[in-house]
């Protein structure tokens, strides 16, 4: 399928963006893109060591640097980063050239997926009601997406169904 838009996945930490976008791009025959992985390498570092290293503004503007560069080609499956979408340049692009699905789940499942996670930086000095009011706080910018699927009683296959009928929808 050669559709023109880019499909981005956003959502929290720990909501699947990499592995339900793994699945949609076979699926699609689109190339796949994780931002958090394209930093990594850019940045020859882990998320992690980049906070602890650089600080949480370094990152951010890596990530904006990255994420509208990757955006601006097509017929690619985006998994943004948690906080990718809530940076007002990458939600304006993803807006208005993509289309964009968050990735929902009720917060118990993602404080469940994401606390005590080495390889979130953001999270691992929080307890489960700072991670809570995180997920409130980027709920309401996440709700700005074009869909929103909620995840919790639906497996892999399924999401990435509702997903791929969403797309082709919103193409015609």
């Amino acid at each position: 399928m050669k559709l023109n838009k880019n499909l981005v996945l956003i959502g929290m930490m720990g909501s699947g963006k990499s592995s339900i976008g793994i699945i949609l791009s076979k699926k699609l025959e689109f190339e796949f893109i994780d931002t958090d992985n394209k930093i990594e390498k850019l940045e020859k570092k882990t998320i992690s060591e980049i906070f602890k290293k650089s600080g949480e503004k370094h990152f951010r503007n890596i990530e904006e640097m990255v994420s509208l560069k990757l955006l601006k080609s097509n017929n690619k499956v985006v998994a943004l980063g948690g906080g990718g979408f809530i940076n007002p340049n990458i939600r304006k692009y993803t807006q208005k050239n993509c289309i964009s699905i968050w990735l929902d789940w009720k917060n118990e499942t993602l404080i469940n997926r994401i606390k005590n996670s080495k390889k979130r930086p953001l999270a691992m000095k929080m307890n489960n009601f700072e991670l809570q009011k995180l997920i409130i706080k980027r709920s309401t910018i996440y709700n700005l997406s074009d869909y929103k699927i909620n995840c919790d009683k639906l497996e892999k296959k399924q999401i990435v169904e509702k997903i791929i009928k969403l797309y082709e929808n919103a193409q015609n």
